[in-house]
């Protein structure tokens, strides 16, 4: 593009202004009657400002064969100059240029959330040292493993845990809610939040793109760029209906023989507001929930969501808080006291929310013997070699596909267990069942208003699909009020159960936090992961739920419906008004060029 060119489309803004001013002071002599010659002299100026940047953005979409909005009304603006009509020239031109730049304006407003995340980012952090000292650096040379200080009023610049002090922070960055948290020693703290009161060292776990904050950012920033399957459409339908409308003009233009009345056909005929409707309402929508503690993955997920009449949910740690307790434990006569050792030992290889709680309860056991072979038995447990013995941990259903012997008693305690909610876990050494625990986990408090609320916004179906026992999982969908609870479900079954949903013609909404629930997520309509989850969990979701509330799923249920409904609203409209335009100029005889392009 020519230095002019550019120079012109730079100053676009500032040559409405001046147009603007032309267009004011031709119509005020006019008013006040001084001179026609005057008043047709700033309309031409004002005109020809006005036209320049429309037809070199024009001018640049037809080198690449696009017929846009810019070509319809330069077409139409010299054609009014053309037929020394400066009046409507001026005025369309300004209106157009007015509505670029309100557009633009809007877009801003739309993504200010967004921009309002990404300067929250830190970049610059306290970092200590070799002679102890802090020194402040750009946050890019942090590594891994170094410490770094905030004071009072400052922001925290990497994720990881308080090694030395206490504070007050608030989190609205991550959580959506300005609510003070407090945090001492051993606590996890996070890039992005403000140190209201206190004095943090911080050993750092994770710095720049790969804290939580710089993961919501790049998730956010990805999610506007994406596009749903309607927004493709109109933008293709547009490129259509432009060059229908440009030779719906030049016909009308030769079978009357009225230029006037063709280039008014363009104007009226322009698809500005049908094009920029739809991403409006999807980048509204995605600001509102980065601003709120949920991440909307682009506006096809927003579509998809409004859809949602069912929703599958994991058990522990997204129903339940995932802090799981041992509450029951019952040794058998060959248990031995250093088979802690071996348990605490193998629960160690593992991940799971209840090794975690096992490894909690015997948090004072320091095992000495060393794990050998492990192998992880999907959904069911895992297999191990510790000091020459064979070692099993995991349900029943393990030990029964290894044909260990089940005795009577084993049998009543975890039946017992079972009928009172507790996932059990069970150790066997060198074949023999020596250990039973029974764990339980806590529901998330509130939880079942939420899921009330989901039901009265449109979800038919709510469904428990857990890999725990039955028996619990029933405890839970009755205290829940859900309408359907599966239990012993490995992840290949929910996923399984889920595509079968989805052959039956419902959209589904898959809710989890664990690697195991990946899958599912992945295959659902709507992937939807609990902020606290894994990675690989968070990764695979459509929606993320930073703070892992239920009021903010109920939050994005429905704003993603109010969105897609929105979205909709702006395409009827705007195809609306083109229609009541076009039919205003053929049978009233007081429709315009510019009045056209006020309206629109």
């Amino acid at each position: 593009m020519q230095p002019f060119a550019v120079k012109i489309l730079k100053n676009k803004n500032n040559l409405m202004v001046v147009q603007g001013i032309l267009i004011g002071l031709a119509l005020i002599i006019n008013f006040i009657s001084l001179s026609e010659t005057y008043t047709q002299w700033g309309l031409l100026i004002a005109g020809v400002i006005g036209t320049l940047p429309i037809l070199i953005q024009a001018i640049a979409s037809l080198k690449i064969k696009l017929i846009t909005i810019d070509v319809l009304v330069s077409i139409a603006a010299i054609g009014a100059l053309m037929i020394q009509n400066y009046e409507e020239t001026a005025i369309v031109t300004f209106l157009f240029l007015f509505g670029a730049w309100l557009e633009g304006k809007t877009l801003d407003y739309t993504r200010s959330s967004i921009k309002a995340l990404t300067e929250m980012a830190p970049d610059l952090a306290w970092v200590q040292q070799a002679d102890g000292e802090f020194k402040e650096e750009a946050i890019d040379f942090v590594d891994e493993g170094d410490i770094v200080l905030v004071k009072t009023g400052g922001k925290v610049p990497v994720d990881g845990a308080i090694i030395l002090g206490q504070g007050s922070l608030d989190e609205a960055s991550i959580t959506g809610e300005s609510v003070l948290l407090s945090k001492s020693v051993g606590d996890q703290v996070f890039a992005g939040t403000i140190l209201e009161n206190g004095t943090l060292q911080i050993r750092t776990d994770k710095v720049g793109e790969d804290t939580t904050f710089g993961r919501i950012i790049e998730l956010v920033e990805e999610a506007q760029d994406s596009q749903s399957t309607t927004e493709q459409f109109i933008n293709q339908f547009a490129k259509w209906y432009t060059p229908l409308v440009l030779v719906i003009g030049g016909l009308v233009g030769l079978i009357t023989r009225d230029i006037e009345l063709a280039i008014t056909i363009l104007v009226l005929g322009c698809p500005g507001a049908l094009v920029i409707g739809v991403p409006v309402s999807n980048v509204a929508g995605i600001g509102n929930g980065a601003k709120n503690g949920f991440l909307l993955k682009g506006s096809e997920v927003i579509q998809n969501f409004a859809k949602v009449d069912t929703m599958l949910f994991d058990k522990t740690g997204t129903l339940t808080l995932g802090k799981a307790q041992v509450n029951e434990t019952y040794s058998y006569p060959l248990f031995k006291d250093h088979y802690l050792e071996y348990l605490v030992a193998v629960e160690k290889e593992s991940d799971h929310p209840l090794g975690l709680a096992i490894l909690n309860h015997y948090k004072d056991v320091q095992p000495k013997r060393k794990v050998g072979q492990t192998d992880v038995i999907k959904g069911k447990g895992i297999k191990a070699r510790i000091d020459g013995h064979s070692v099993l941990i995991g349900k029943l259903a393990l030990m029964e596909s290894q044909y260990l012997k089940i005795s009577d008693n084993v049998k009543l305690d975890s039946q017992q267990l079972e009928r009172t909610g507790h996932s059990i876990v069970v150790m066997a050494v060198d074949q023999e069942i020596v250990l039973l625990l029974g764990i339980k986990d806590q529901i998330r408090p509130g939880i079942k208003t939420y899921l009330d609320l989901l039901r009265k916004s449109g979800v038919k179906s709510l469904v428990l699909a857990s890999g725990d026992n039955q028996a619990t999982v029933d405890l839970v969908a009755r205290e829940l009020g859900l309408d359907q609870a599966m239990g012993n479900l490995l992840p290949e079954d929910k996923a399984a159960y889920l595509v079968e949903q989805q052959k039956q013609g419902r959209q589904v909404a898959f809710i989890g936090d664990g690697v195991n629930d990946s899958p599912s997520i992945a295959k659902a309509d709507v992937g939807i992961a609990m902020g606290s989850g894994t990675d690989v969990a968070i990764e695979s979701s459509d929606v993320v739920l930073v703070q892992s509330d239920f009021k903010h799923l109920v939050h994005a249920y429905l704003l993603s419906k109010r969105t897609d409904l929105n979205m909709k609203e702006n395409i009827v409209i705007a195809l609306t008004v083109v229609l009541l335009l076009i039919g205003f100029l053929l049978f009233s005889p007081w429709m315009s060029m510019s009045l056209g392009m006020l309206i629109h």
